[in-house]
């Protein structure tokens, strides 16, 4: 496989984007996110995971022009959300690193908020749509109303101090959610509460930030056909949350996902000096 050129500063921020059959949204996503890493104080990069996609989710990135900020491909053949951001996640070496969803339906000017807060020392900030000063665009049945407080209830036995763990936007401290994501084992969308509760017991904070965000079209999930998968993967981590001196549960090789090829850098805008957090 190809290795990307990371250009000539290493990265200190890094943006993984996990992408199943995204092939009709992740080009505006991408496009918006390369313009805001651009921005960003810190130099930064982009790991695409191609999700066991079957619609050419991979060539949208495989064809991605060279810019300033790289862009770079794995590719998963087992399907799952949570085994897309676990991949990815691992596959940072930057002292930040975190993901968003692929539509972008966080505003991105939270990626300022969140580096702000990761160099100041706080090692886990997440995006929540439940904080008052957020405004959010939603476009929800009743039916997926009541699903979402019945997981939000359901989520607060695991990590009671998360408003929102499903907000598509985590960021960490680089070391420390490489070391929660090695043993994930949630694989589909109840991931993040899995990945909040491992990076609690590593000892760190979450601190959470009001986002602007907005329902986008295409939505790989469907009520009917992961509403029990989901409800089965909490009550599952519950279980081993709860367990007394439980022993960690293996975790996944990481074979199926691959890197694949990316899109050269031309070279680095100029940014200020990495920061590192504390």
């Amino acid at each position: 496989m190809a290795s990307a050129q990371w250009g000539s500063q290493p990265s200190a921020f890094e943006i993984v984007v996990p992408a199943h059959n995204e092939v009709g949204r992740l080009p505006d996503g991408l496009a918006a996110l390369c313009r805001k890493a651009a921005t960003l104080p810190l130099p930064t990069a982009i790991v695409v995971v191609d999700s066991a996609s079957t619609d050419g989710t991979g060539d949208v990135v495989r064809r991605w022009p060279r810019q300033p900020v790289p862009v770079r491909l794995l590719r998963c053949e087992r399907p799952g959300k949570g085994v897309a951001v676990r991949a990815g996640l691992l596959a940072t070496r930057a002292p930040l690193a975190g993901f968003c969803d692929a539509d972008m339906a966080t505003e991105l000017s939270a990626l300022d908020v969140a580096i702000s807060l990761l160099t100041a020392g706080h090692p886990m900030v997440i995006g929540s749509r439940a904080l008052g000063e957020s405004v959010v665009q939603a476009r929800s049945s009743a039916v997926r109303r009541v699903g979402a407080a019945v997981f939000r209830a359901m989520a607060r036995q695991i990590v009671p101090d998360a408003t929102d763990t499903q907000c598509g936007f985590k960021f960490f401290s680089g070391p420390l959610v490489r070391a929660a994501a090695e043993p994930l084992v949630t694989a589909g969308f109840a991931f993040d509460i899995e990945l909040i509760a491992r990076c609690q017991r590593l000892g760190a904070t979450l601190t959470e930030i009001p986002v602007r965000w907005r329902d986008v079209a295409g939505s790989t999930f469907s009520v009917q056909r992961h509403s029990a998968a989901v409800f089965r993967d909490v009550a599952a981590l519950w279980l081993r949350t709860h367990a007394e001196a439980e022993p960690e549960a293996a975790c996944e090789p990481q074979a199926a996902c691959e890197p694949e090829a990316a899109c050269e850098p031309i070279g680095q805008v100029p940014l200020p000096a990495a920061a590192s957090p504390t």
